[in-house]
C-alpha cells in the first residue's frame, strides 16, 4: 500500500496556524491533500501532527489521522525523516502494510498532483532510495559573491569567476513540496539528498513561505496563475 504522510504540527512560530491558515480561500493544508489524493498513486492519506484543530480539519477533507504525534516530535528543530519513520512504525502496529511512503509537506500550494506520480515512478524504476522535486537555481551558484561588513564583495568561489555562465554546470535545490521514500530508506537512511534521484520542476511552482512577506507574494502568484 503506498502511503502518504503529511506533517503538519500546530506550532509553527514565524506565521501562526500556517498549516490551516486560508491560502487562497482554503486551508494551507488542503493543497497537499488534494494534490496526493489526484495523483491517482496514493492509498492512504494520513495527517501526522500534535494538534487537534489540525487533526479534525483533516479529517474532514477525508485524510486519515489514526494517531496524534508525540511532543518530543513535534518542536521546532525535529527533521522531517524520524516524523514520517513514527508514522510508519506506528501505521504497521495497526496492522498496516506500507510501501513506499510519500511525506508531502501541508505548506505547497503550488504542488503537481502529476509531479507526484512522475517522482513515483522514478523512485520504481531507479536503483535509489528516495525521489523527491528539484528546481535550478535562478543564477549559477558559482558565479556567488561575498559581501564584507564594508560593503566589498569578492567571489565566492574565485576559480569561477571568469569563467562564461554557460559553460557553469548547473546546480539545482530542493523544491521543498514532497519526498517518496523506501520504508527501509526512511527507517534508516535519513539523508534523503545525497541518496535520491531529483525530478526537476519548474522554478515558477517552488515557493518557500515562511514570512508575512513571503506568503501575501505567494498568494498573489498563486490568485495570478489560477
Amino acid at each position: 500500500m503506498r502511503l502518504a504522510v503529511i506533517p503538519a504540527r500546530g506550532g509553527s512560530k514565524r506565521i501562526p496556524r500556517k498549516n490551516i491558515r486560508l491560502f487562497a480561500g482554503k486551508p494551507m493544508i488542503a493543497y497537499a491533500i488534494e494534490a496526493a489524493r489526484a495523483s491517482g498513486v496514493i492509498d492512504r492519506i494520513v495527517v501526522s501532527t500534535d494538534d487537534a484543530e489540525i487533526a479534525a480539519l483533516a479529517t474532514q477533507m477525508r485524510a486519515e489521522v489514526p494517531f496524534m504525534r508525540p511532543a518530543e516530535l513535534a518542536d521546532d528543530h525535529t527533521p522531517t525523516v524520524p516524523v514520517v519513520a513514527h508514522a510508519i512504525r506506528t501505521c504497521r502496529e495497526l496492522g498496516w502494510e506500507v510501501d513506499p511512503v510519500c511525506c508531502i509537506y501541508p505548506g505547497v500550494p503550488f504542488i503537481a498532483a502529476a509531479d507526484i506520480a512522475q517522482a513515483l515512478r522514478l523512485l520504481e524504476q531507479g536503483h535509489a532510495p528516495y525521489a523527491f522535486p528539484v528546481a535550478p537555481f535562478r543564477s549559477q551558484v558559482q558565479r556567488a559573491l561575498r559581501r564584507d561588513a564594508d560593503g566589498i564583495t569578492r567571489p565566492l568561489y574565485p576559480e569561477f569567476a571568469n569563467t562564461r555562465t554557460q559553460d557553469i554546470e548547473p546546480a539545482y535545490h530542493d523544491a521543498g513540496q514532497f519526498y517518496w521514500g523506501k520504508v527501509g530508506a526512511w527507517l534508516q537512511n535519513p539523508k534523503i539528498h545525497s541518496s535520491g534521484i531529483g525530478y526537476v520542476i519548474p522554478i515558477w511552482r517552488v515557493v518557500d513561505i515562511d514570512t508575512e512577506e513571503d506568503w501575501r507574494h505567494a498568494e498573489a502568484m498563486y490568485k495570478a496563475c489560477s
